[in-house]
């Protein structure tokens, strides 16, 4: 059995990369995993290849035995992982608690890296890894601090993995888009004191179709949405990160497009 692992796939960009990867990838089911039921089951009905949701809360290490068990099972050949599992806290460092700040890097670093290392085993010369990654990989982020500081491990760690996975023929890219309209505002803005200044922001369709379009027709090693955050990555690099920095803070006291970001979660 050929299949497309998507983690993170009951709202936000993990399930538009359920609805679109069909364009890109023959696979004979799709195994959408997240915490929530009724919204993996509804994906049912949204995609025509078969859906397997698969209920397992990626914070949790019971949660990579279950997997392991059922790869073992199954035995599936996997032609695609998207690693789209992921949240972030917004505000001063202190106003977010330690135990968050750890369920972040439990999130966005360990469970990336354990679920591309289980899923490595079934996956054949050809396949492709899709790590959902962030801009805020390219600098540190003040009132981002932690959630930064994740996104610049998953860049690092899944550049280097994909020249060691050349010689087997495996494909790794990571997807680096700006702001983006989806439920990730929903956990953000609990604790958000600070940031208040989104300069663009984009449509998860658009940026997941851009992801896609990269990882299966160029040689890239990560997926950038827009001519804006891509000049924005290019200049991030030529200057000091303090200068960055003191920009990124001083853009915080103009509020802009803050407004409605916020949406209705899926159950």
């Amino acid at each position: 059995m050929k299949i497309a692992v998507v983690t993170g796939a009951s709202s936000g960009m993990g399930r538009e990369f359920v609805k679109q990867l069909g364009e890109y990838v023959q696979v004979d089911e799709i195994w959408a995993i997240a915490r929530r039921a009724e919204a993996l089951e509804s994906l049912k009905r949204e995609v025509a290849t078969p859906v397997r949701p698969i209920l397992l809360d990626l914070t949790q290490e019971d949660s990579f035995a279950d997997y392991e068990k059922l790869l073992a099972g199954e035995n599936p050949e996997i032609a695609l992982l998207v690693n789209a599992a992921g949240f972030g806290k917004f505000g001063d460092f202190d106003n977010i608690s330690v135990q968050e700040d750890c369920r972040m890097i439990d999130l966005n670093c360990k469970a990336l890296l354990v679920m591309t290392r289980l899923s490595l085993p079934y996956m054949p010369r050809g396949s492709h890894i899709l790590e959902l990654d962030s801009l805020s990989a390219f600098q540190p982020v003040p009132y981002i601090t932690t959630y930064g500081a994740t996104k610049a491990f998953v860049l690092s760690y899944s550049r280097a993995l994909n020249q060691e996975l050349k010689e087997r023929g495996i494909r790794v890219m990571t997807m680096n888009p700006g702001w983006v309209k989806t439920e990730f505002f929903n956990h953000a803005f609990q604790t958000n004191n600070r940031v208040q200044y989104f300069d663009i922001l984009y449509e998860a369709a658009d940026v997941v179709k851009t992801g896609l379009r990269d990882l299966y027709r160029s040689k890239k090693d990560m997926s950038i949405h827009g001519a804006p955050v891509r000049r924005q990555v290019r200049l991030v690099k030529l200057l000091p990160h303090s200068l960055v920095m003191r920009v990124w803070m001083n853009q915080q006291k103009k509020p802009r497009n803050n407004k409605g970001l916020t949406v209705q979660a899926r159950k």
